[in-house]
């Protein structure tokens, strides 16, 4: 695949995921757009030197099943067999407590794929840096403390697969920690 290609199809994967999340906001203080939250799980990737085309194009579509109307046959028809997987490894079942969820993401990281662990540390990266940069909405300091030590047990069967993405991950949990304590 040329560079054309590649950018070809991480365009339509921008845009189909922009059009999923369209009217989603996050919860921090100015409501942004969502679709900032997949770009910048891709941009972690990107910097960090994640060039896999299947983990790129997933990395912009984590969230789609979770938290769209998205199945997973409109990301197989679109995007083929692997990113669907792929993205199905990612998303919660949001028919069960949020409590149960978290749980579940700890017993399954370890079985992961290999693209799937760099999706989630480069999302759990980015949302731990949304809340060094600011809290979100309605949550306490002690709820942050407690996403980022539920966030540290996920990652640690995530490791050893990208030193810079490790390195920036364990870097931004120091300092949100720190900023908190």
């Amino acid at each position: 695949m040329n560079e054309l290609e590649m950018l070809s199809i991480l365009s339509k994967t921008l845009r189909f995921s922009s059009e999923k999340h369209k009217n989603q906001r996050r919860k921090n203080l100015d409501s942004t757009p969502y679709i900032n939250h997949p770009i910048a799980v891709f941009d972690t990737l990107i910097k960090c030197e994640v060039i896999d085309i299947a983990t790129l194009e997933s990395s912009l579509l984590h969230d789609t099943i979770e938290d769209t109307d998205t199945t997973p046959e409109e990301l197989e028809n679109n995007f083929g067999t692997e990113v669907k997987n792929i993205v199905l490894e990612l998303s919660d079942n949001k028919n069960l407590p949020k409590e149960e969820r978290k749980k579940i993401q700890i017993e399954k990281s370890p079985f992961l794929s290999d693209k799937a662990k760099l999706i989630k540390m480069a999302d759990h990266f980015c949302n731990i840096s949304d809340i060094y940069e600011e809290k979100p909405k309605f949550w306490t300091t002690k709820r942050c403390l407690q996403y980022v030590e539920w966030s540290e047990k996920v990652i640690k069967s995530c490791i050893g697969l990208n030193s810079k993405l490790e390195e920036i991950y364990y870097n931004i949990v120091k300092k949100t920690k720190n900023k908190l304590k």
